[in-house]
């Protein structure tokens, strides 16, 4: 079998894979994601030369936690209420882990980018492994089961809609670089990459926005005009967030000496591989729906 049709079998057994989890239940959703997590968690320690038993437990224990008690969170604080005639102070506590878990993502999330851009780094010590291993690999995979449900309950189209951008900014991004790009994006760790494809992903993945928002999402009308711009905004947040998530594990797989974080999928290398964006822009774009939910 061909190097192309093994990639082309792979990429569309993962896509199916993906959307069949993703529209089936809330549950098989977070199932698959989980899957996910442990095999990402497995392949950065691979990355990162640490041992990996501690980490998927506690990955894994972590991230059935937060999202089993966020997800039935609502179901929870009404029934108590109702025995124990308590107020929603559950809910207040679960919005302040949100916080918690947030700050510390985006902290390491600025760490990632400080570390992208220090040329001399070749070897990571190990508190900030583990610091790496919880807020770039482990909470964005919390993160993304909380985009999910966006303001108010589980939606698919929203975490499919955020796929449909990653893959078409990813997909535009190659075919701009490639046939009309010049200037080297970040030469020392992806020399592929352009400022001509760069922009061009970032281009249509807004073009992307915007149909998603009027066709695919379907609001109402009286909020066309501001799902239009929230879409569009979260294409570019896309872009530019989902390109650094892309050079950051380009970085670490430089500095572990491997072309791909695992081989899992023939032809696509590993599950972060595949992910290295979405976990890069799940904090930012849950951050960007509280401030939307704020605002509103």
């Amino acid at each position: 079998m061909n190097e192309t049709l093994k990639r082309a079998i792979s990429g569309a057994i993962y896509i199916i894979l993906l959307l069949a989890s993703i529209l089936y239940s809330t549950e098989s959703f977070f199932i698959l994601f989980g899957i996910f997590l442990i095999i990402a968690v497995y392949e950065f320690c691979n990355l990162i030369q640490i041992h990996k038993v501690f980490p998927i437990l506690f990955g894994t224990v972590l991230y059935t936690t937060v999202t089993l008690v966020s997800h039935y969170n609502k179901i929870t604080t009404d029934t108590i209420n109702q025995i124990f005639n308590t107020d929603l102070e559950i809910s207040i506590n679960i919005q302040k882990l949100d916080v918690v878990l947030l700050v510390i993502a985006l902290v390491v999330s600025i760490k990632c980018i400080l570390f992208l851009f220090y040329d001399n780094i070749q070897k990571i010590n190990t508190s900030s492994k583990y610091l790496y291993l919880l807020g770039y690999i482990i909470l964005p995979f919390v993160f993304i089961t909380k985009i999910s449900f966006g303001i108010y309950d589980y939606n698919p189209k929203i975490i499919i809609g955020l796929f449909i951008l990653i893959w078409t900014n990813d997909t535009f991004a190659y075919i701009v670089g490639k046939s009309m790009g010049r200037t080297k994006l970040f030469e020392k760790i992806s020399p592929k990459k352009t400022i001509e494809g760069f922009l061009g992903g970032i281009i249509f993945a807004i073009f992307a926005g915007y149909l998603i928002s009027k066709y695919y999402i379907k609001a109402n009308p009286e909020f066309s005009d501001r799902s239009i711009l929230i879409w569009t905004s979260i294409a570019v947040i896309v872009g530019i967030a989902g390109t650094i998530g892309d050079l950051i594990e380009s970085k670490f797989k430089r500095i572990a000496g491997v072309k791909d974080s695992g081989n899992i999928m023939p032809g696509h290398g590993g599950i972060l591989d595949r992910l290295d964006s979405v976990i890069f822009v799940a904090p930012i774009i849950f951050l960007f729906y509280q401030i939307l939910n704020y605002v509103s």
